[in-house]
């Protein structure tokens, strides 16, 4: 998919993100490109290339991300954005048009509660879809909430991402061990820290720990399809 994309003309310095209020760049990724919102660990150092190739699409504001987004809102033309997206374009389709990702991080916590699982999964799929179709490398998120009760939300992406062969990125798992498990009391909202990835207390709080590991999950891919 990856190579393909580069002889479409994908940008290899871009990646775009697709969902909801979870993956704005006051909040999500956007410090990245301010060193002074940030401090990896010893550890994490392996991470630069990485924050310098993609530099500018960590604070870039996604034209497929939007507060109430969900997998059908990022397939709607009703719901892109009127002064920068072309008539009847959906904002899937405006932001890979304006951004050429060579990556795309897919991350879709909202839903219809009264909607069947088997809807979602069946939206989800045309994203990534057409985001092969387009020549960027999806990665697929998990959510941390489980509002539907039975974390068949989850199942539904981890399948996806089965059928298709591509990158999951767990961010259920990794919010595990948190202090309830990440989530604020409405049971959907992260917990708020720092993103300071070298302070133990600032690591028990849900979105340093969502932007480090979104991070090592873009830097996997990117380095496992580039050859870095």
């Amino acid at each position: 998919i990856y190579q393909k994309g580069l002889e479409m003309g994908t940008d290899p310095h871009a990646f775009s993100k697709v969902g909801d209020c979870q993956n704005v760049p006051s909040y999500f990724l956007g410090a990245f490109d301010d060193p002074q919102k940030y401090r990896l660990d010893k550890d994490d150092q392996y991470l630069l290339p990485t924050i310098e190739n993609f530099s500018g699409s960590f604070s870039r504001k996604s034209l497929a991300v939007s507060g109430g987004y969900n997998v059908a809102s990022a397939l709607s033309p009703l719901m892109a954005d009127k002064e920068q997206c072309q008539k009847n374009e959906t904002p899937l389709a405006c932001e890979i048009r304006q951004h050429d990702p060579s990556v795309v991080i897919i991350s879709m916590e909202t839903w219809w509660s009264k909607r069947p699982t088997s809807t979602y999964e069946g939206y989800l799929r045309q994203i990534v879809d057409f985001v092969i179709e387009h020549g960027a490398v999806p990665i697929l998120a998990t959510k941390a909430d489980n509002l539907e009760g039975n974390h068949e939300i989850n199942a539904a992406i981890a399948q996806v991402a089965y059928d298709y062969d591509i990158p999951l990125w767990n961010f259920w798992l990794a919010v595990q061990p948190l202090p309830d498990h990440g989530l604020t009391n409405d049971g959907f909202h992260l917990t708020y820290g720092f993103n300071e990835f070298d302070n133990p207390l600032a690591m028990r709080y849900a979105w340093p720990v969502r932007n480090l590991t979104a991070l090592q999950a873009l830097d996997a891919v990117w380095r496992g399809v580039s050859g870095q």
